[in-house]
């Protein structure tokens, strides 16, 4: 017969369960990809594009921030690089067949450039279309919005100071045109961006302080709202890159790099309430750390991403040097218990 516990064990014995809702699972990556080139802290930013045609023949673009820009196959392999100096953070926009890619440059400190690219989808290339002043400042950050009323395309590039320059891109013209059409501040660094082109609104993380939202239309309010706090438990700093899994009209996901605590935190649209967390690891291929750049596409990317794909920035890939992990996010959806 067991013997009743003392009240004082039993008080102790509980306090050191971890709740339910704080539990982490961890999500093994499926594939990973061939490192940068460039030592120490290089790797930063990926995106996705998507072949409708042949999901599995998708790409994956990651910057290597002080030699140019990659881009891999969904097996992590390295099909071709473009030299360029102090590219950080990358996005792209399908627009009708024509694939175009954004990078925030940073090779010169004092004058804020986008540097922009055409995707030659056949070939797995990128092909040069400039560098495009935008302003004072170190251009940090960069994601695209393309505005649903008229489908014209716009970036916002984040400065290492907080500041959030928005541009207009025209591609009417044989080489695009780059314009400055409202600048926002935060008031500390700052660098993850994302912006929903569902619903117009602009999500950037100020990484020691929380998540800020705006309306990405030119002609709104330059005042964001801050809709997340840096707290130590859902989100701890730095709070670095963002991505959208969207639902419905306005409804998904907003994941977020917790630098600090090596997870990414998923907040519920529109609301913004905390999610759940993953970390990746735990399988064949190592586990991810001090995650800067992520992103997420849904759909079906084939057998091994029947749901959608997770790529996340690895900060520490020793012995080799930095890259990024490649996940199912039907594996997160699962671990999460998530629909």
């Amino acid at each position: 017969m067991r013997r009743a516990l003392p009240l004082a064990l039993l008080l102790s014995a509980c306090a050191t369960v971890t709740p339910l809702a704080d539990i982490v699972p961890t999500i093994a990556a499926t594939a990973e990809t061939d490192p940068v080139a460039s030592a120490d802290d290089a790797a930063d930013d990926p995106a996705i594009w998507r072949n409708a045609r042949d999901p599995a023949k998708s790409l994956v673009i990651g910057t290597d921030k002080k030699a140019g820009i990659h881009v891999y196959d969904l097996k992590g392999r390295r099909l071709s690089f473009t030299p360029a100096a102090r590219l950080n953070n990358v996005d792209l926009r399908d627009l009708r067949g024509r694939v175009i890619v954004a990078a925030s440059d940073r090779a010169d400190a004092a004058e804020a450039h986008v540097a922009l690219f055409g995707l030659d989808t056949a070939h797995a290339t990128l092909v040069p279309l400039g560098r495009h002043r935008t302003g004072a400042g170190e251009a940090y950050g960069m994601c695209l919005w393309r505005r649903a009323r008229d489908r014209a395309l716009f970036g916002f590039v984040v400065m290492k100071d907080g500041r959030i320059d928005q541009i207009a891109i025209d591609l009417a013209a044989h080489s695009p045109r780059v314009t400055t059409v409202r600048t926002m501040k935060l008031a500390t660094q700052a660098e993850g961006c994302v912006a929903d082109d569902r619903t117009g609104l602009l999500y950037v993380a100020e990484e020691d302080v929380g998540l800020w939202r705006f309306a990405a239309d030119p002609a709104a309010s330059p005042v964001g709202t801050k809709v997340a706090q840096v707290d130590g438990r859902a989100l701890v700093a730095d709070a670095e890159g963002l991505a959208l899994a969207p639902r419905g009209k306005d409804g998904g996901y907003l994941v977020v790099s917790s630098q600090g605590d090596n997870k990414y935190t998923l907040f519920r649209l529109p609301g913004m309430s905390p999610a759940g967390s993953f970390r990746i690891g735990g399988g064949a291929i190592d586990s991810t750390s001090d995650t800067d750049g992520i992103e997420l596409a849904l759909g079906n990317f084939g057998p091994d991403y029947p749901a959608g794909l997770f790529v996340a920035q690895d900060g520490d890939n020793a012995p080799d040097t930095q890259n990024f992990k490649l996940v199912s996010w039907a594996k997160v959806l699962k671990a999460l218990k998530r629909r």
